[in-house]
């Protein structure tokens, strides 16, 4: 049977594990996740992936493993090329990590599938979790910063709406964690790190704070994803821990403007992203092999 390997790469971790493709879920004991530093230099990068990947590989058959990656862009996933001018991952700019990581391990770069973050999460919902069976979905994921993607049959695809206009500025000022941290101070002159810190908070602040966040949400969802028809939205992130808070809210104004659609939250949160690495990575395997 052919071993996969789901991973997620973030800013400061990558966190991977074997999927098991008939149970459609994590093999526990495979887990792992490890430290990495992207602000670090091309080679302590790529050594601490091929150190966390090689060690889960150690026990596997190479020539019959295949690995999905969900990797934040700017990215060119079919390549496996890093593009990204700011923030993470600055020295690794135009390094083919497909090539690196294959030779490092020692395996074809054919064996590896590269996703964006957003629409792995998504893939990973309806592999394993919110809204399997469904055909037609919008993902949405609100933590540090906004992820969105569309799925209508074949595979997620990444929208990219972070950076769409809104209001005085774009979508992800006003749906990211930035935002609780800054309206907080405004309304208080504490400092706070995210949602929470705001659920130990008065009930009066914690109120005005989630109310005014569902009507930005609800903006957006108007604004932008209904254009996609959606029979259902799926989110995650780290924000939606703290959807009682906003999710009724949200519903209600959605209902009153007409906007019929689904509304559920992640079914595996952290999980989301490997699972969903790993399914693309084998829908490409079969799509590959016909």
């Amino acid at each position: 049977m052919q071993n996969v390997i789901g991973i997620d790469i973030g800013g400061s971790h990558i966190t991977l594990s074997q999927v098991n493709p008939e149970e459609r879920e994590l093999e526990p004991s495979s887990y792992l996740r490890k430290h990495v530093d992207s602000h670090s230099d091309k080679e302590n990068i790529l050594s601490k992936w091929e150190i966390a990947i090689g060690e889960l590989m150690e026990n596997l058959d190479k020539k019959e493993t295949i690995i999905g990656i969900a990797m934040p862009g700017p990215f060119d996933y079919e390549k496996g090329i890093a593009l990204m001018l700011h923030g993470k991952f600055l020295d690794l700019y135009e390094v083919n990590i497909k090539k690196e990581l294959a030779e490092r391990l020692g395996i074809s770069e054919s064996q590896i599938y590269f996703i964006n973050d957003a629409a792995a999460f998504l893939e990973g919902e309806l592999f394993a979790g919110a809204v399997q069976g469904y055909h037609r979905v919008f993902g949405i994921t609100l933590g540090t910063g906004l992820g969105t993607s569309f799925y209508k049959g074949d595979v997620a695809t990444d929208e990219d709406l972070w950076n769409s206009p809104f209001r005085e500025s774009y979508c992800e000022e006003y749906l990211a964690t930035r935002w609780f941290v800054k309206r907080y101070k405004e309304l208080t002159g504490e400092e706070i790190e995210g949602t929470k810190d705001l659920l130990d908070k008065p009930e009066d602040i914690q109120e005005q704070i989630f109310d005014e966040y569902a009507d930005s949400l609800a903006e957006f969802i108007q604004k932008y994803v209904s254009y996609y028809d959606p029979e259902v939205i799926v989110i995650g992130g780290n924000i939606t821990h703290a959807f009682p808070q906003y999710g009724p809210r949200l519903r209600r104004i959605l209902e009153r403007n007409d906007i019929d659609v689904e509304i559920k939250t992640s079914g595996i949160f952290e999980d989301a992203a490997i699972l969903g690495a790993a399914s693309y990575a084998i829908k490409k395997e079969k799509e590959n092999s016909i």
